[in-house]
């Protein structure tokens, strides 16, 4: 099994503990990075806040807006472990009024090339039902409310 642009292999290991080793259980196989990225990634909002970011900064209420309905708590949550993950930079300007920013970190933007393969294999291959339908990611106006995403 290779998993396209990982550049570890099925028994190596990577520079830290635990990074790029895979361990097999029967004929199943765990890439332990990928499960971590995958587990963190695949949590609800963290990818679509990502996406929301790929234009440029946004303050928190357009964050809000362009991912659509989630709850402020929620999104409060996800931008928190976004930023503690090197992913995401949040800017204080002390105002008047204050105003909080969100951009992506170098790290963040490093993600982009894998995010859109990612999108592109799931237009491809999952049903459409109705929304993200074929959107490359920051394609729409993220303020639009779609979150890069169409109707189909």
């Amino acid at each position: 099994m290779r998993v396209r642009g990982y550049a570890g292999s099925m028994t190596g290991t990577g520079a830290r503990s635990g990074e790029g080793q895979r361990t097999e259980r029967g004929s199943a196989v765990c890439d332990r990075s990928l499960a971590k990225a995958f587990g963190f990634l695949g949590k609800r909002w963290n990818g679509l806040l990502l996406a929301a970011l790929i234009p440029g900064p946004l303050g928190y209420a357009d964050l809000r807006r362009a991912v659509g309905t989630i709850s402020d708590s929620v999104l409060a949550e996800r931008l928190a472990g976004l930023t503690r993950a090197g992913l995401v930079l949040r800017r204080v300007e002390p105002g008047p009024p204050l105003s909080v920013e969100y951009r992506l970190t170098p790290a963040g933007q490093a993600l982009l090339p894998a995010m859109d393969e990612l999108a592109t294999w799931a237009a491809e291959n999952l049903p459409d039902e109705g929304s993200c339908a074929g959107a490359p990611l920051g394609s729409a106006d993220p303020l639009d409310g779609s979150g890069g995403c169409t109707e189909g």
